[in-house]
C-alpha cells in the first residue's frame, strides 16, 4: 500500500480541509461528512452557507473524540483522500433508511464516505483507503464492518463515487447480506472471529 493512512485528529485537521477544497469535492463541502450523522430537519440539514459553515464546525468537533469520524490517506507527504466510518449507532439516518437500515441488531462499523480529489481519482487511492479503514477497524476490535456501496452493473445505477463500487468491495472481501433497491446492495465484513 502507497497510501499511509492516519485517524483525523486536531492536529490534522488542515490536511483535511486541504483535501474537502480541492477541485471535485464540492459534494464534499457541501455536508462535510455531517449528512448520515444527523436525521431529520435542522441546522445541519438545511442547505446554504450557514448549513455548511455548521457541519464543518461539527465534524471539525468530531475530530477530538474517540474514535474518530474518519482516516486521511497521505501519499509522499500529501493529504489525498478521506474515508468516514465508525460505529453504525453514530449515523443517526442510517436507521431511517430504507436502503440503508439496519440489517440486525449486530455491533457494526459503516463506511458512509470516501473523498478523494479529482487529481488522484482513478489511481486505486479509494481502494487504498478502504484497505486502510479495513487494518484500523481491526485494530479497534471491531467484528464487523459494513459499507453501502454502488452497484454500477445494476440497471439504473447511481453514479454516486462517494459511497465506493460495489466491485471494489467485493475484491476486498466484503459479501452482501442484503439489498432493498437494485443498484444499493450493503456488504460486510467480518473482522474478527469467535
Amino acid at each position: 500500500m502507497s497510501l499511509q493512512i492516519h485517524p483525523l485528529t486536531p492536529a490534522r485537521w488542515p490536511d483535511l480541509e486541504a483535501i474537502f477544497e480541492a477541485r471535485g469535492c464540492s459534494v464534499a463541502r457541501g455536508c462535510w461528512c455531517m449528512y448520515y450523522r444527523v436525521s431529520g430537519k435542522g441546522a445541519l440539514t438545511r442547505p446554504g452557507e450557514e448549513q455548511r459553515a455548521g457541519a464543518k464546525r461539527a465534524l471539525r468537533a468530531l475530530a477530538e473524540q474517540d474514535p474518530p469520524p474518519g482516516l486521511l490517506g497521505y501519499r509522499a507527504g500529501l493529504p489525498i483522500g478521506w474515508i468516514a466510518l465508525g460505529p453504525r449507532q453514530d449515523f443517526a439516518k442510517l436507521a431511517r433508511s430504507p436502503v440503508m437500515k439496519p440489517v440486525d441488531a449486530r455491533p457494526v462499523w459503516s463506511i458512509v464516505c470516501f473523498v478523494v480529489p479529482a487529481a488522484y481519482r482513478r489511481h486505486g487511492v479509494a481502494r487504498e483507503l478502504l484497505a486502510g479503514a479495513v487494518d484500523y477497524a481491526r485494530s479497534r476490535g471491531v467484528e464487523l464492518l459494513e459499507a453501502y456501496p454502488v452497484d454500477k452493473q445494476a440497471p439504473g445505477a447511481a453514479e454516486a463515487s462517494w459511497f465506493g463500487s460495489k466491485r471494489m468491495f467485493d475484491e476486498a472481501g466484503f459479501e452482501e447480506v442484503a439489498r432493498r433497491r437494485a443498484d444499493r446492495p450493503i456488504v460486510r465484513l467480518q473482522l474478527l472471529r469467535d
